[in-house]
């Protein structure tokens, strides 16, 4: 926890002053009681009526000046924790935002989404909660002792007796706890994450009617997560009623040892009032200590998975390097490049070596799972090789800068991802300088414009969220329409025309050799008729190459390719 207490460094004042006030606060609590005893002492056993009001208006004051300083720091206190955790937010979500596919991968969505949300959340709480109570209570209590001891020393071994019990307790309950709620959170986590999957997969559960099945996964996720916070709630339950108990037999016991000595004449009336107060105000801060306790334990169970993020450092690193365009026509080249998946025995790429001359249009084939995905996301750095070497003019894209490699690059994903907004908006995430004419030059080359022009508002038309008002094809053209818009010397399409037609597919790349013939494009198809005509096709098998060429050169010289090619292809069309 004392880890995530550096984002409050821009909230010093407010960090000093709330407990500062909840200090001058409880000040005022504890002279309560020393005015009460001489109110019953004096004013009321010598019927002195002056004194009674004169008293009584020093402790409407006290109630008057307390409540002005509680109100002040709570309004410090909330301030912080709410710019602490605004901080901690956004420094987490950048964090985050520099993750590899392979940090991603390892940590996995719906736990990243909690830990965003409801582990912040959670520490910002237990953050507001330490403002407040962390140097009041314990000022109470020791006060209340202290101020007992001014008041008779015998009967204030009681206190110092009933102190250390009521910390073991504490710690006990604690020690206890802080693990479980731990647990609690990875049950929330699991929780999420089939939440996510079936929002994410539901005409696909209703299309097999799997509804009954995931209910209950669904069911069983969740009777665990509430075993774990019945589990845990139980032990932190058993704080009050052990706090209640020891206090209230101190009371008794400074009840029957306060009344014998006002018998004796050794302690007045007002003064066993007064002891009795100090113990009730001992009480109410222990309520208070273990409420803050609960959510302290919430808060470090949380702010261990939130510094666990932290502590997981992005595997890709940029270097400082810039390109110079005119260097040499060999854009893009593979050196004996490896590469594994993390938790992976067998490589996902093997040997891989090629170059890609300046543009040129180059097919990626194989079968699922040969590694044409992969291949094209090392160009992109969203993984880094394990072994060999990915060079742009020359340069290893290792060395370049981050802003060099994704100006030159623009990346069609496998799975059309559109944005809740209009249709400029999502275009203009490609290029925020980019004017109309050139986004509709770039939807021309997409083959979108004529759907875009259908629609009455154009560029202005609400895309719903995750694009579910379009149809597959359409968010697909879009989706390269956007990464056109970029201008990018290097494109990449990782099968993203499988929603399309032959005829609009054949329409899009020939769009794309004749508007920007100066452009490499890497295509990742299952289809032979959208890499028959590429200058070159790679073929995988297995994470190998098993073959490169031109189609008619690897039809007739690779089994691979030509076995591809019998299952999609006529005797004439081969």
């Amino acid at each position: 926890m004392r880890k995530l207490f550096r984002y409050l460094k821009n909230y010093k004042l407010e960090s000093i002053t709330g407990p500062l006030f909840k200090f001058l606060e409880a000040c005022m609590e504890l002279l309560v009681p020393i005015v009460m005893a001489r109110m019953i002492d004096e004013g009321i056993n010598n019927a002195d009526t002056a004194l009674i009001y004169r008293l009584g208006g020093v402790l409407v004051l006290f109630g008057v000046l307390g409540f002005a300083f509680a109100i002040t720091a709570q309004y410090f206190a909330a301030k912080a924790a709410v710019g602490f955790g605004c901080e901690l937010r956004d420094d987490m979500f950048r964090h985050i935002n520099r993750f590899s596919y392979s940090e991603l991968d390892r940590l996995g969505i719906p736990t990243l989404i909690m830990r965003m949300t409801g582990d912040i959340n959670q520490v910002q709480t237990g953050v507001n909660l330490i403002l407040r109570l962390l140097l009041r209570s314990p000022f109470i209590v020791v006060g209340a002792i202290v101020m007992s001891f001014t008041i008779n020393v015998q009967l204030a071994l009681i206190f110092l007796i009933c102190a250390p019990v009521l910390a073991l307790i504490i710690y006990l309950v604690m020690s206890k706890s802080v693990p479980r709620y731990k647990r609690v959170q990875s049950r929330l986590d699991n929780v999420s994450l089939h939440v996510r999957e079936n929002l994410v997969g539901t005409r696909v559960i209703r299309a097999f009617s799997k509804q009954n099945e995931e209910i209950q996964t669904f069911n069983k996720s969740s009777d665990d997560l509430m075993k774990e916070q019945i589990g845990v709630g139980k032990i932190s339950a058993l704080l009050n009623p052990f706090t209640y108990v020891i206090v209230n037999l101190a009371i008794c016991a400074v009840i029957y040892f306060g009344g014998v000595k006002v018998n004796s004449g050794s302690i007045t009336q007002g003064e066993v009032i007064a002891l009795i107060n100090y113990l009730s105000q001992i009480l109410i801060a222990l309520i208070a200590i273990s409420n803050l306790v609960v959510t302290l334990t919430k808060a470090t169970a949380s702010a261990k998975r939130i510094n666990e993020v932290f502590e997981i450092k992005p595997s890709i690193s940029y270097g400082a390097q810039s390109l110079d365009n005119n260097k040499n026509d060999n854009i893009v080249k593979f050196d004996n490049v490896i590469f594994k998946y993390n938790g992976s025995k067998k490589p996902a790429l093997s040997n891989i070596s090629f170059t890609a001359n300046k543009g040129e249009k180059i097919g990626i084939i194989g079968g699922t799972g040969s590694g044409k995905t992969t291949l094209v996301n090392l160009i992109a750095r969203f993984y880094d090789a394990n072994s060999g070497s990915i060079l742009i003019n020359g340069v290893d894209i290792k060395q370049l800068k981050k802003e060099t490699l994704t100006d030159i690059i623009g990346v069609v994903p496998q799975r059309a991802s559109l944005f809740s907004g209009s249709i400029r908006d999502n275009m203009l995430v490609g290029n925020s300088n980019a004017s109309d004419d050139d986004i509709f030059e770039a939807l021309r080359i997409a083959q979108a414009e004529e759907f875009v022009n259908t629609k009455k508002e154009k560029l202005d038309y609400i895309i719903s969220q995750g694009g579910k008002n379009l149809s597959g094809g359409q968010k697909q053209r879009l989706t390269i329409a956007r990464a056109l818009v970029k201008k990018p010397q290097i494109l990449i399409l990782d099968d993203s025309a499988s929603a399309l037609d032959y005829a609009t597919d054949a329409k899009l790349r020939k769009a794309i050799k004749e508007k920007i013939p100066e452009m490499t494009v890497f295509i990742v198809s299952q289809r032979v008729s959208s890499v028959i005509d590429a200058n070159r096709i790679i073929v995988l098998s297995d994470g190998e190459i098993a073959g490169i060429g031109t189609h008619s050169e690897l039809a007739e010289k690779c089994k691979v390719y030509r076995e591809i090619c019998q299952s999609q292809l006529s005797e004439d069309e081969m």
